[in-house]
């Protein structure tokens, strides 16, 4: 008989859990994550130890292992589609001045606040002013929290319990299923639909107009084009027909843009004779999501009064990254749509030769729902297909275009100062057996 004593426990050497949220390492995790996600991450570490399947020394690191890398679930994703405004990916990436702005939108603000008088203020000045400076056609600015929000003021104020004019041909559906003629009835309006799919005349929309009209409604179809036999009525025509013209442009171009030549833009829709433009804030004008409303300042005012305005108002922080947006120099968006193609074709060269491989001509596009057609020549480099999915899941996550076989690195959306991290990420793709 032995006088042996068995080894204790290791499961007694695991650290207590108030031990190690007292580590430094996890007492400044939880200011940014909050104590909850950490005592999650300390009580998983802690299991692991108990079930053997680390020892506890290890806990505190595994404790630290599991802590998010990010504040949000969501990923920064490096754009190599050559779709410029990409829905699925975010839309309009911010410009430098409107990063500034949300970051100081954060904290108190002057929003509704007078600080000369100590009085309540009208909310969202500055940036009114801002859209106004921008588009002097428009008589009255005002912003909501997205484009279709701006469409459903605009008919509601209007035409509540009367009939919207509009032609077959705009009865477009916007995305993810939801349809204008749905949005326009849910608002308490009647369609009043005139012409037929490819062709409306202004007889069309004269015989429609009556008493029951609340409003006109022009609809850019932005998302498709119908080419051939075809006829439309522009906003000049109908602002002839003695009621309230609302033309949606839908992507928010405030100006001609000669690489656009068929995009409408606020500012020619306005001085048409328009007395309503809406359009979204975060495609081709380059700011955050926001639905914008220019137009005759009695009727803006009329929208801004109506109780629905209320439940559609856009915080401090759109509020503050798009007057950054307007007032500020050219964005992102207006960029990578006026890419240098000599200097794009450099650099993908460039990339390419880093990695072994080939240029390939490619077409760029506009994308959400902005110039359907229009075509944005470039170049791109080629990549087995499979690396598609490896860019995915790296770390930076990059989003390629899939094309015929080949996955193709575009990049028109690719700011230079990524091009390393870019090509750190195709090597990582490459080497993966996937």
């Amino acid at each position: 008989m032995t006088d042996e004593v068995p080894d204790q426990d290791a499961r007694r050497r695991i650290p207590r859990t108030d031990a190690l949220l007292a580590l430094p390492a996890l007492v400044e995790a939880a200011t940014r994550h909050g104590e909850r996600v950490v005592r999650a991450a300390v009580t998983e570490a802690q299991q692991q130890a108990r079930d053997g399947r680390i020892t506890p020394e290890e806990v505190p690191a595994a404790a630290e292992a599991a802590l998010p890398r990010r504040p949000t679930s969501l990923r920064a994703v490096i754009n190599a589609t050559g779709v410029v405004v990409h829905t699925n990916i975010g839309r309009a990436p911010l410009s430098a001045g409107a990063i500034e702005a949300l970051s100081l939108a954060a904290g108190y603000v002057d929003v509704e606040y007078d600080a000369e008088t100590g009085a309540r203020a009208r909310r969202g000045r500055g940036t009114i002013a801002a859209l106004l400076d921008a588009v002097p056609a428009a008589g009255g600015a005002l912003v909501v929290n997205n484009g279709a929000a701006a469409l459903v003021l605009a008919t509601t104020a209007l035409a509540a319990g009367r009939e919207v004019v509009v032609s077959r041909g705009e009865m477009v559906e916007i995305g993810d299923g939801f349809r204008l003629p749905d949005l326009i009835e849910s608002t308490g309006a009647r369609l009043r639909e005139v012409g037929t799919t490819n062709r409306t005349t202004l007889a069309d929309y004269r015989a429609a107009v009556g008493p029951e009209t609340g409003c006109i409604l022009k609809v850019h179809p932005s998302n498709f084009r119908v080419e051939g036999f075809t006829s439309s009525v522009g906003v000049a025509e109908l602002s002839t027909l003695g009621r309230p013209v609302v033309m949606d442009i839908g992507s928010g171009l405030l100006h001609p843009d000669p690489l656009l030549p068929v995009e409408p833009d606020a500012t020619t829709a306005l001085t048409d004779g328009a007395t309503i433009v809406t359009a979204s804030g975060d495609k081709l004008l380059g700011g955050p999501q926001a639905g914008i409303i220019l137009g005759e300042a009695a009727t803006v005012e009329r929208l801004r009064r109506h109780p629905l305005a209320r439940a559609l108002r856009v915080d401090k922080l759109t509020l503050a990254a798009l007057e950054a947006t307007v007032r500020g120099p050219r964005t992102p968006v207006t960029a990578y749509l006026h890419a240098d193609p000599a200097e794009a074709r450099r650099r993908t060269e460039a990339l390419a030769a880093a990695l072994g491989r080939k240029v390939v001509d490619v077409v760029g596009r506009v994308g959400g729902g902005g110039a359907p057609g229009l075509e944005l020549p470039g170049c791109a480099v080629e990549l087995p297909e499979r690396c598609a999915a490896g860019l995915r899941r790296g770390d930076p996550c990059v989003v390629a275009r899939v094309e015929r076989g080949r996955c193709l690195v575009d990049l028109r959306c690719v700011p230079p100062e990524q091009d390393d991290r870019l090509e750190a990420a195709i090597r990582a793709a490459l080497a993966d057996g996937i």
